[in-house]
């Protein structure tokens, strides 16, 4: 009898821990599933902010090239690579027109908000959100740093769900890149910055007992 119970607590369990990752969305990016409890919540807006020289683009890339699941990249401020979308001419308001799948990127925000103002980037975050809600879908912005107000970048962080932020610190001889999560619905925030290095396969986050 205490041998079925056990068993049977073990299946419960493993039946837990299968309907909490249903609920989260792998990030395509080695070792950070695992620091942000799973993945990014489905259903979230994420934004993912740094410097051009961060980055920031490499974690959009990996989170939209995961295989298994369909998704498209709205690339609004760079070159358009095969399987983008060319966004460079639309208004903010017809990007959702453009959502498709469950892994959707918006390169960038800060050319919308730059373009268009920080009314209807706000009105365009609201709109990701309602659509990732209803669609069960994640949909990621990518935010350029120290070029915006610091109360319009307030506004879209309290409307996210995630905000990830790439930071590169310079040392004497060295420059090492670090994550920080700054916001996680549903989930702990890491009170550490992770360091992490960007390889030909894109970002992986270090292996040093730092990330533990």
């Amino acid at each position: 009898m205490k041998t079925y119970l056990k068993q049977r607590n073990t299946v419960v369990r493993r039946g837990a821990l299968l309907l909490q990752k249903k609920d989260k969305q792998t990030t395509g990016v080695i070792g950070l599933d695992a620091v942000i409890d799973g993945g990014y919540p489905r259903g979230s807006v994420v934004i993912v902010t740094g410097s051009p020289l961060s980055g920031i683009e490499h974690i959009a890339r990996q989170f939209w090239r995961v295989e298994g699941e369909g998704g498209v990249y709205l690339m609004i401020d760079g070159d358009v690579e095969e399987g983008m979308v060319d966004s460079r001419n639309l208004n903010p308001d017809a990007l959702p027109e453009y959502y498709r799948g469950k892994r959707i990127v918006v390169d960038s925000l800060s050319s919308v908000i730059l373009n268009s103002g920080i009314d209807d980037a706000i009105q365009c975050l609201l709109l990701a959100r309602k659509e990732a809600s209803r669609e069960n879908s994640t949909i990621m912005f990518l935010l350029y740093n120290n070029i915006h107000k610091p109360e319009d970048e307030n506004r879209i962080f309290r409307i996210a769900d995630v905000v990830l932020e790439l930071k590169v610190v310079t040392f004497a001889t060295e420059v090492e890149r670090q994550l920080a999560v700054h916001k996680l619905r549903q989930g702990n925030v890491p009170k550490r910055l992770i360091p992490f290095n960007i390889t030909d396969k894109g970002i992986e986050l270090s292996t040093t007992s730092r990330v533990v």
